[in-house]
């Protein structure tokens, strides 16, 4: 298979064809590799005022508040006014939320065991590395 000429493009197909992949395997705990992702960051966080939680995601507001709000309907997570700063709306999981990521966890863990084995644990390495690299090179 030849590589995609455009960096972007290549990746951004690499990113859709892994995230069904992931998706297909977190299904069963109705979740896809965002929203566990969401959960499981923000479980690890604690309570977080929303732009600080942005930025962890490395994310944009809009597009957050975005894929919060079916985590927030299903009753997964709470978006309320943070009370050290009335300005600031703070995220919080719920108890269905803790018990809906523990219950994809893992899902999760299978699934990048199931890469691991396919792809092979060097790849494997190497790319994790590679995207590091990528997302601390300063491309603005």
């Amino acid at each position: 298979m030849l590589p995609d000429r455009c960096s972007c493009h290549g990746l951004r197909k690499a990113t859709r064809h892994l995230t069904q992949f992931y998706d297909l395997r977190l299904a069963p705990a109705g979740l896809n590799i965002g929203q566990y992702a969401l959960l499981g960051r923000l479980a690890s966080r604690g309570p977080i005022a929303l732009g600080a939680f942005a930025a962890v995601m490395a994310m944009d507001r809009t597009t957050l508040g975005r894929n919060l709000q079916p985590l927030e309907r299903d009753g997964l997570l709470t978006v309320g006014p943070d009370p050290a700063d009335r300005r600031s709306r703070l995220l919080a999981l719920t108890p269905e939320g803790q018990a809906r990521f523990a219950a994809a966890r893992p899902l999760w863990a299978a699934a990048q065991q199931d890469f691991e084995a396919r792809f092979g644990p060097d790849r494997t390495q190497a790319l994790r590395l590679l995207v590091a690299e990528l997302l601390a090179t300063d491309l603005a």
